[in-house]
This record gives C-alpha cells, structure tokens and sequence, in this order.
C-alpha cells in the first residue's frame, strides 16, 4: 500500500492518519520531493480509472497562469504535472490493485 503525500495539505494529513488506524503496512511517497516519471503517472491515472485533467489541480498558480483555456493533450497534461507536482490532486492511495484520491479523505477507507 502507498499514500502519495504532500505533508503541507491537510486533506494528505487526513488520508495518512486514516492509513496509521488501519493497521496496514504502507509507504509514504512524498511526491514533492521525488517527482513522477511520466510512465509512473500514465500508470497511476489508468489506475484511478480517471482522465489526466481530472488529477489537475485547476485552482493552483501555475494552471491558470501557463495552461488555463489551452488545448492540451492527454500527454501534455501529463507532462504538465511531471513538471509541475504541485499541479497534482492529494493524497492518492495505492491498495490492492486500487487507487484512489483520496478527497473526501474518508474515500480511502473504500480500498483498504
């Protein structure tokens, strides 16, 4: 199991504390820190069963100041957020071949 983290959003913390009441063995992936390749991405947004434009914070600076109304590509989507992590919804959580994101945060429960 795994929790794609960002340490300074409170929806992440929730999601974390919900994974240390589980009981569950999980790694903490602080994608800030270590950014997705762009395979790794591809991968975890098939997984979420969902488009890349729904993993998108839209309300961040950097959307609206360098991609808001542009006509992008899947790919470039994609490569916007491999650039740009900030860009990313959190926390995602990884189990038992799911994943999920985790807002509302209580939604991580459905996986576990």
């Amino acid at each position: 199991m795994k929790i794609y983290h960002n340490p300074r959003c409170s929806k992440s913390r929730q999601g974390l504390a919900i994974l240390k009441e589980s009981s569950n063995p999980f790694e903490v992936i602080k994608y800030l820190d270590k950014p997705f390749a762009e395979e790794e991405l591809t991968e975890l947004i098939k997984l979420l069963g969902i488009k890349p434009i729904e993993l998108v914070r839209k309300n961040e600076a950097i959307w609206k100041e360098n991609y808001k109304g542009k006509t992008l590509t899947d790919n470039e989507i994609i490569e916007a957020m491999v650039n740009h992590p900030k860009l990313i919804e959190r926390p995602i959580v990884v189990a038992n071949g799911k994943a999920v994101i985790g807002r509302p945060p209580e939604i991580i429960k459905t996986i576990l």
